[in-house]
């Protein structure tokens, strides 16, 4: 078995290689860290008797490590990215805009919070299916299941309200 420092010389273009065919441009120390430790798991696993060649396991190896990385981090960046502050501000500066608010609660007694929120995403703030699943941070399917259930719900309220 070679030395690590030898293998880490041998295989450092293919780790970069891997990072470039990947297209990371940020924190590329990072994930050539993250090869180096994958060379180091793939040397110390390889099983010469399963008729495999160390250069192309070590570069499944570590694309496969890196890849998951880089996945695990763009859900954790996904996770974590908030919009600016100006987006979670509501702008009720005037009576008129508060008493539409009201009204079109006044519709909503017995929904959820949820079809609530649909509600006032969809007709107060003229907000779409993708929109509100995304400000949610909900699939679009789930904001759907929201609207299935309120709108029979709106129909009844509005139509006990005419009476």
């Amino acid at each position: 078995m070679e030395r690590f420092e030898d293998v880490v010389e041998d295989y450092r273009p293919m780790i970069y290689h891997i990072i470039k065919s990947l297209q990371i441009y940020k924190d590329v120390e990072e994930y050539f860290q993250t090869g180096m430790i994958a060379l180091w798991d793939a040397q110390q696993r390889f099983d010469p008797n399963k008729g495999a060649i160390f250069s192309t396991y070590a570069f499944s190896y570590i694309k496969g490590r890196i890849m998951t990385d880089l996945k695990n981090s763009r859900k954790l960046e996904d996770r974590n990215v908030y919009p600016e502050e100006s987006y979670w501000e509501m702008e009720v500066d005037n009576g008129e805009q508060r008493l539409q608010l009201a009204n079109l609660l006044f519709y909503c007694t017995d929904l959820t919070e949820k079809q609530k929120q649909w509600v006032i995403y969809t007709f107060y703030y003229g907000m779409t299916i993708q929109e509100i699943a995304k400000h949610e941070r909900v699939s679009p399917s789930a904001v759907k299941k929201w609207r299935v259930g309120a709108i029979p719900k709106l129909k009844k309220n509005i139509l006990l309200a005419q009476c």
